[in-house]
Parts: structure tokens; sequence; C-alpha cells
């Protein structure tokens, strides 16, 4: 007969796992403290979360990183690096990726277009950096060419360095806008189709003037190639979001363009403090997640991705137009948010309901969903910024609530 002794010795020269598993014997108490439940922040500060069919809107927080890049900024948050490395090294990679001589990480494409100008009309010369944005007196040049059409909200990045806005919509009004003052020609790709010179015609115009021209894209991938389309047409500098179809940081976007402008972009940013550009700053954990969010998104297989929204798109299509009454279509935008987006529209007749009533009852029920584009009649549906399954909730709270409003 084994000893006691003879016993427990046996037993520790065996895995503890598998010694125990199955032999009846009681499993020996973890001395391991138990992992400390994660946090629920959301629930704890009682904020609203919801399924986003509505796209990538900055009011809705923009989209949702990738795993890598969250890996990217949790990697960049236990080291110590000089913020002018990052970006050099960074840009130059960004750079390779878009096709252009030089690139920047920003704080969203609408610090993109100030830096951009900033950088345009002081050069390197930092007395210039310094008195920005009080142009007169400097001799710096204090207009900037717009069409129209193009001249929206976000072209207050523009006059931000101190710089007005001359509209034009021909090309002979921007033959006689064009004098010793115009610092930049500047072109909004979403609203390319409402303006009456297109991007081509823009870039000969400010090439035959030898003047800088610039174009605000940041919302405008997909597709991928618009990412290097319009350095390679020869835009002296391009500006994108990344918190939106790249899922990168929300705060974060590209500069990207001529060297020169780069390189003076740069003086009017973190970490040099004389500059109008010092608030805009963007660190090191923002910068990778950038670079990685880029990098992923260019080889992103893009046809699988598109046929994975088409087929949300067509399950809430076919779920929602059951109910009697109800009309769908399917558009693709063709300039800005390039995806596909689902109308869903209503007989009143048949449907005692209005848009805002359906979007306040979805935004309202558990769980809650966002829809963009709602009006007399319909809503707007878009499964992009959807995680996997969530189009099926989808489709199926609109059909409760367009169903419950049924005469």
């Amino acid at each position: 007969m084994l000893s006691r002794r003879k016993i427990i010795k046996r037993l520790s020269s065996v895995p503890f796992l598998g010694s125990l598993a199955g032999s009846g014997l009681p499993m020996l108490a973890t001395t391991e403290p138990l992992a400390a439940p994660k946090r629920d922040l959301f629930k704890e500060l009682g904020i609203r979360t919801f399924i986003n069919a509505a796209g990538t809107l900055t009011y809705m927080t923009g989209s949702l990183m990738h795993d890598e890049v969250l890996e990217a900024i949790n990697y960049g948050a236990k080291e110590f690096c000089l913020l002018d490395e990052i970006q050099d090294k960074v840009g130059a990679k960004i750079a390779q990726m878009v096709h252009a001589e030089a690139a920047v990480v920003t704080s969203g494409a609408f610090s993109g277009m100030t830096l951009g100008l900033a950088g345009i009309l002081t050069g390197m010369d930092q007395k210039k950096v310094e008195q920005l944005p009080h142009l007169a007196g400097t001799g710096m040049k204090t207009e900037v060419i717009c069409q129209k059409a193009h001249d929206i909200v976000y072209n207050h990045a523009l006059t931000n360095t101190g710089c007005k806005i001359i509209q034009v919509e021909t090309a002979e009004d921007v033959e006689k806008a064009i004098n010793d003052k115009t610092a930049l020609m500047h072109f909004l790709h979403i609203e390319a189709d409402k303006g009456k010179i297109m991007h081509e015609e823009w870039v000969a115009l400010g090439k035959k003037h030898n003047i800088p021209t610039s174009i605000d894209i940041a919302a405008d991938v997909p597709p991928a190639e618009n990412l290097w389309r319009f350095n390679d047409m020869g835009f002296s500098f391009v500006v994108i979001s990344g918190g939106k179809a790249m899922r990168g940081p929300q705060s974060a976007g590209i500069l990207m363009g001529k060297k020169a402008i780069i390189s003076a972009a740069r003086l009017h940013m973190p970490p040099r403090g004389f500059n109008i550009g010092r608030g805009m700053k963007v660190n090191k954990e923002e910068i990778l997640g950038m670079y990685v969010a880029l990098e992923k998104f260019i080889n992103e297989d893009h046809d699988k991705v598109w046929k994975t929204w088409e087929e949300g798109t067509a399950h809430i299509e076919n779920t929602v137009k059951t109910v009697n009454g109800v009309l769908v279509d399917v558009q693709v935008p063709p300039l800005g948010n390039h995806t596909p987006t689902l109308k869903i529209a209503w007989d009143p007749q048949k449907i005692h309901l209005t848009g805002k009533d359906l979007q306040e009852a979805l935004r309202k029920g558990d769980p809650s969903i966002e829809v963009g584009g709602s009006g007399p009649g319909h809503i707007g549906v878009t499964v992009w910024m959807m995680k996997p399954g969530q189009e099926k909730i989808v489709a199926r709270r609109i059909k409760e609530e367009l169903a419950k409003a049924t005469v």
C-alpha cells in the first residue's frame, strides 16, 4: 500500500489540471486573483449607445476603429518618442501609399485645410508663422478662390488663417479673380457636380497662373483610389478625415501633397507653440492608429466588403417591403459616402407615420437605433457602420414600427 507521502509525491509529478479532472478528487482553490470585471463606462455614466444605421457622422462619433488600430494605439501608449520623428517616419510611409511627395497626420481634415493654407502663406519663414492670422502689413497673400457651390461651412478652416474667400462660378470668373493677393484655389469634391469647373480644369487653371490648388475629400472614400487620385491629378494638397471609412481615430486626418507645402505646414503644428495650429494637437497614439488604419483600408478586399454591404442592405429592403404601402429604393451617392444607401418610403394613406416619428421610435427602442435622412414619409438607412448581424435587428425593428402604424 502506498503511503500518504508517496501519493502526494505522485500527484505533484503529473499536470495539475489533468490529474484532477475526472479523478473524483476535489479541485484545489487557485491562489491566482480573479480578473476584475471590465467597467461598462457607457452604462456607468448613463450614456446611450446605439446601432448606427446612418453613416459616419461626426455627431454620432464617426466610425468604430478596427482591432488592429486599437492595438496600434495601445502599443504607442507604452513608450515615449519624439513627436517630430514619428511624424517624419509615418508621414513618409503614408506618402508612399497615397502617391504624394509628403504627408502628415493632422487632427482631422478641417485642421489639414488650415495647416495646408498656412504653409502656403508663410513658407518656412518663422516670423510669418508667428504673425498668422494677422495678415495686414506682412506681405502675405490674403485670398482663396473657391467655386460658389463649394463654399460651405467647413471653409472656415481656410478663413482661420486670416484669408477671405473669393467666390467664382466659371473659368472666366477665375481668370478675373486671380491677382497678386491670391494664395490658393480650393475645391470641394463632394460638391463637384454642383460646380461648373471640374477637377482637371481647376488644377490646370492653377498651374497656368502658378497658384496652388487644394481639395477637400473628407468623406470621399470609398473608393480607395481617391486616396491617390487627386495627388496624381496634380493638386498641391489634399485633406481627408481619418475616422470615417478608414476607421482610424475620429480625431485624426491626413494632409498630403507637395513636399514644400507639407514641410511649411508642420511649422504651424505641435510641438511648436508659436503658431495658429498649436491647439490642433495629434498624439503619437493617433499617428500610429491612423497609419495602421490607412494601411488596412488600402489592403482590404473592397469587392468582398461591398458585397457584404449589398447583402445587408438587401436583407433590410426585403424585410420592410413586405409591409403594405412601403416603397424601397437603393442608391449609391456618386461622390461622398459612396456606399449602398436604402431609402424607405411609405404611402401616408396606408401608414400613419412621419419620418421623424419613426426615427424617434427607433431611437427610443431597445436596442436604440439611429437612422438618417428622415422626411415627411421616408427615412434613409445604410449598413456600412453596422456590426455583423445588426442589419437583422434594424430590419425587424423598422418593420415592427411600420406595421404598427398601418391603417
